[in-house]
């Protein structure tokens, strides 16, 4: 059986929201992890149904996905055939992708897969992609997928940027579920390739899954928020968690991966 050290806290907020409570998993002392930053998550244990919140009114509140989109954008690119696989190669356009001097060393390179622009983040790799795929097939399949508000406005290269999609904590988990456990109604090779593709860390005890984002990322004046969302595999159970935070500087974006791992560790999920 699966040891569980949950901290008295979180064993309270989880049981007091499973009898009904919704606002109770606020209860939880989830806050000092978020380093005074507002910011909620939200965490699914696929294995019994029940969810632990830590401000479960922001778990409710749609924010643009930016990077996180990645990962339907990649499902979508693989099903439709726009991506042959993993490894399937574009070569930056300089007139449609001119490098920025704040663009992370990985985004400069001109050739990327979707393995290296997936793991880099790298925003024009999945831009091309999108102008690929074209609206029409986007908005069928996120229409599919239920993603957020599924509103494409903005540009078919910039909707989950800077553009109208937006999405909740509560409803990337949602997603994320139906993903892992293959309801999103593509291809099985998708999705393997995929949720081969998402692994952040494979320890032998547990193996952890996800995708950042940013948005506001390179564009200062706008609202800036940082995402975290995936998956933990321990044995044969699994946990789907999302993540997001306002960002007020570069050290709070770092942070994500840090804060998810510490709020999996008190909830019994990862070991210490």
């Amino acid at each position: 059986m699966r040891r569980r050290t949950m901290s008295g806290l979180l064993v309270l907020a989880l049981a007091t929201s499973l009898a009904g409570g919704a606002g109770a998993a606020e209860r939880a002392d989830l806050g000092r992890h978020f380093r005074g930053n507002a910011g909620t998550f939200v965490l699914l244990d696929a294995q019994t149904g029940r969810t632990l919140r830590h401000d479960a009114e922001r778990a409710r509140r749609r924010f643009v996905p930016a990077s996180t989109f990645k990962v339907p954008n990649s499902l979508i690119a693989l099903d439709t055939g726009v991506a042959a696989g993993p490894d399937f190669a574009i070569t930056r356009d300089d007139a449609l992708a001119p490098p920025a001097p704040w663009w992370p060393p990985a985004w400069s390179e001109r050739t990327q897969t979707m393995r290296t622009a997936l793991s880099g983040s790298v925003v024009w790799y999945y831009q091309e992609l999108a102008r690929r795929i074209g609206p029409a097939r986007i908005q069928a399949y996120l229409d599919r997928f239920d993603y957020g508000n599924r509103d494409l406005s903005g540009g078919i290269d910039r909707f989950w940027l800077t553009g109208g999609l937006r999405i909740s904590a509560e409803e990337q988990v949602a997603f994320l579920r139906r993903l892992y456990f293959g309801e999103l109604g593509v291809s099985e090779r998708t999705t393997r390739i995929v949720k081969q593709l998402l692994v952040l860390e494979d320890t032998g005890a547990y193996r952890l899954s996800g995708k950042t984002g940013w948005a506001g990322f390179g564009e200062p004046s706008t609202p800036q928020v940082g995402w975290l969302v995936g998956w933990v595999e321990r044995g044969t159970d699994v946990h789907l968690f999302a993540l997001n935070l306002d960002v007020r500087s570069e050290q709070d974006a770092a942070a994500r991966l840090a804060i998810t791992k510490a709020i999996l560790r008190d909830a019994g999920v990862i070991d210490r």
